[in-house]
């Protein structure tokens, strides 16, 4: 009995001994996840700018739609045809610089002593053209060479004015001598590198004048306008036959 005593007493002691406890693995930490919308753009379809080169090889090819030709300068050579397409007519000629319209710090009559004041088309306030800000060009005055009005051209007629590998589209702003051609403001030769001085300024040669039937700028003055409707009729004019 005694015996048996011990062993239940030993028995019972271990059940009392205190043991570590199993350590439990914390579970991995994860980011929490976030969910955002997706958001759906539409693609915006830009078409490529026609270039100088494209322009100048569609008007290689001149049809005279002008009764005669036209001078550079007063005094020089009348060779200049005024050539025509269905979407546009255009001419190869100089730059002579205009600075007439409203004055300003570079555009006045002590700047250019033939420097007048007024332009043959206004803005939309009533006032003459800027040609120190404005990209404009110079159509003759009609006469029995040629008559722009016959042709879909007017104030406001979107041009792209070309001079080696740079465009820049402009409008129709003012008339000037019925027998020369080859004229634009101020800020057309500015824009093109070309120096713009009204008395030292211009170019001799090298310049393309494209204006396009039957587009018209309004309000005149909204050169952006000028820009987005000259790029597409540019583009018409490239692609037509």
């Amino acid at each position: 009995m005694r015996v048996q005593s011990l062993t239940l007493a030993a028995a019972s002691a271990a059940l009392l001994v205190p043991t570590a406890p199993v350590a439990t693995p914390a579970p991995p930490r994860t980011q929490p996840v976030v969910w955002r919308p997706v958001v759906w753009r539409p693609m915006v379809w830009r078409e490529v700018p026609v270039s100088a080169a494209d322009l100048l090889d569609r008007a290689r090819d001149c049809a005279p739609v002008s009764r005669g030709r036209y001078r550079k300068d007063l005094g020089s050579s009348a060779k200049i045809p005024v050539c025509g397409t269905r979407d546009a007519v255009f001419w190869k000629a100089d730059m002579d610089i205009d600075c007439d319209g409203r004055p300003g710090r570079r555009c006045n009559r002590r700047t250019d002593p033939y420097f007048a004041a007024s332009t043959a088309y206004s803005q939309s306030d009533g006032r003459p053209l800027n040609a120190e800000r404005l990209p404009f060009i110079v159509v003759p005055a009609p006469s029995r060479i040629w008559d722009y009005r016959d042709h879909g051209v007017g104030g406001g007629s979107v041009v792209a004015v070309v001079y080696r590998d740079q465009v820049q589209y402009a409008v129709v702003g003012d008339t000037g001598p019925r027998g020369v051609i080859g004229e634009a403001s101020y800020a057309t030769a500015e824009a093109l590198g070309i120096r713009p001085h009204p008395l030292r300024g211009g170019t001799a040669s090298g310049v393309t004048y494209i204006v396009f039937k039957n587009t018209r700028v309004s309000p005149i003055e909204d050169q952006a306008a000028a820009v987005a409707s000259g790029e597409r009729a540019a583009r018409r004019f490239v692609d037509g036959s």
